[in-house]
């Protein structure tokens, strides 16, 4: 009698309505998952860049032509609005279509590399050489980008890939792997492994090629441990707590709706999110202030016209439930939105602004994703660049003045992967920028060269056109030694004697 089969439940977060269900992965798959994987790669990676990127090219126009129903599924899945599915969803994904298709061949193609002059006669080359599979978890914040860009880049460089996105939007899931599916691409060179935790860990487990994880710090120190035993490569893009910093020379008015915007965009629920904003003291009631009223502009729902979305995991909720509990009880002051008890809205969370909050709280420490936000007056430079620093992330941050030296100045102290000055997250848009995180906010790049490079084996090649018969520092040695002395320090010392050098090489070579 046949097993019967597990089915992922697809509930609306916003609605609260059933949307459907879809087959999950067993785990007994597996092995016939990477032994499809591995068997198309062997074709795969033999394609031309150009020839890979005309599949790239055949699945945007897909996306292009069906985008409005995408962005209608995101937004259905996760509980955003559609315009933020649209624009911080499928336009970063399209745009990183562009960016490989005009980038990519001369990325991977084989670089010349100087060689120095002791190797005198020969030529250098970096190739770079893809692996072969790559497993690809996803989260459910931005299930569409966050699987795509990396799948993408990829794709590219001749992987196979399997994705498992996350069981918390699994509608998401299904509509990716149908885009594959109708854009033609190779069988076995993209599979999708639909599933939770269970899967997630048999996949992890069934050693892939390379990993590439976005998700928690806890779970990407689980599968750095799994990755390990077995030296798989894994880029991990893992939590922030980003800071905000502003300054009494912004522009108060742009920084205001941009701190409202970096704090509740996707209700809070990005790993680059504004979580902490310092405002220096002499404008901190003005600027608090202009906070409250932008906020007050702001729409919850799940109309096409609204601002704020639902939130999508209710597990989330608990989190931000137990945060602002522990700092209200330690003096924290409630600016905007409602107290926990009277959280009643399903899971659509009010929009917070905490005030009186200090670094001992979690609500500091510990990544909230959520529309909460903690204000800290501060007085100094030096000052707030102590404060941005003092947390285990280092995802993202903003710094916001009219003075760009100060703003460079400061954006060069903080330990962070990346600054945006005068704007907030948007770095991640950028796709001829590396992307990551320092400290606990993960390990490795992607975007840029970086982001394609990653999945490759970087091989050195160093050619000698093969005609003399031995080279200098070949056997035998006999007399060899006083001639090197002599040939190194020549050409080390600080006024490099060209003459003598080459006399000396010279005689090496009748040596041989």
């Amino acid at each position: 009698m046949d097993a019967i089969q597990e089915k992922l439940k697809i509930i609306a977060p916003a609605t609260g309505e059933r949307l459907g269900e879809i087959p999950a992965t067993s785990v007994n798959e597996v092995d016939s998952f990477y032994h499809r994987s591995k068997t198309a790669f062997k074709q795969w990676s033999n394609l031309t860049m150009s020839e890979r990127g005309k599949y790239l090219l055949r699945l945007k126009d897909i996306i292009v032509e069906q985008m409005e129903d995408i962005a209608k599924t995101i937004a259905a899945d996760t509980g955003k609005v559609v315009t933020e599915a649209l624009v911080a969803d499928i336009m970063p994904t399209l745009d990183s279509i562009d960016h490989i298709i005009k980038h990519g061949e001369k990325i991977l193609q084989r670089q010349r590399v100087k060689t120095p002059l002791l190797l005198i006669g020969k030529k250098s080359f970096i190739e770079y050489m893809p692996r072969g599979v790559v497993l690809v978890i996803s989260p459910w914040n931005y299930p569409f980008q966050l699987a795509m860009v990396p799948m993408l880049s990829a794709l590219a460089s001749g992987y196979a890939v399997i994705l498992k996105p996350s069981e918390v939007t699994p509608l998401v899931g299904k509509c990716m792997e149908g885009l594959f599916a109708e854009a033609g691409f190779p069988m076995g060179v993209v599979q999708v492994a639909h599933g939770g935790k269970e899967v997630g860990e048999a996949f992890t487990n069934g050693k892939p090629d390379y990993i590439f994880f976005t998700g928690s710090v806890r779970t990407g120190k689980i599968i750095q441990q799994v990755a390990s035993k077995h030296l798989i490569p894994t880029t991990l893009e893992l939590g922030g707590k980003d800071p905000m910093i502003v300054f009494a020379d912004a522009h108060l008015e742009r920084a205001a709706k941009g701190a409202v915007w970096a704090a509740f965009t996707n209700s809070g629920q990005v790993c680059m999110s504004a979580e902490r904003l310092y405002v220096e003291k002499s404008i901190y009631p003005k600027f608090l202030s202009l906070l409250k009223k932008e906020i007050l502009n702001l729409k919850q729902g799940n109309n096409e016209d609204d601002d704020v979305g639902s939130m999508t995991f209710p597990a989330q909720i608990e989190i931000l439930r137990d945060q602002l509990e522990d700092a209200l009880s330690k003096g924290a002051r409630l600016e905007t939105g409602l107290m926990p008890e009277k959280w009643n809205n399903g899971m659509f969370l009010p929009l917070i602004v905490v005030t009186n909050v200090n670094h001992d709280m979690k609500l500091i420490q510990e990544e909230s994703f959520g529309p909460i936000l903690p204000v800290i007056p501060f007085e100094s430079e030096d000052e707030v660049i102590s404060l941005a620093n003092d947390t285990v992330y280092g995802l993202n941050a903003s710094v916001w003045s009219n003075d760009p030296v100060k703003a460079r100045r400061v954006s060069s102290r903080l330990v962070s992967g990346a600054v945006v000055i005068n704007d907030a997250i948007i770095s991640i848009a950028h796709h001829g920028l590396p992307f990551g995180g320092a400290k606990q906010s993960g390990i490795g790049r992607y975007h840029g060269d970086a982001g394609l490079r990653i999945f490759c084996h970087e091989k050195a090649i160093v050619e000698d056109i093969g005609r003399k018969k031995s080279e200098i520092h070949w056997y035998p040695y006999q007399g060899k030694y006083p001639l090197f002395l002599q040939l190194f320090k020549s050409y080390f010392q600080a006024n490099r004697n060209w003459i003598i050098f080459s006399k000396i090489y010279l005689r090496i070579l009748k040596k041989n």
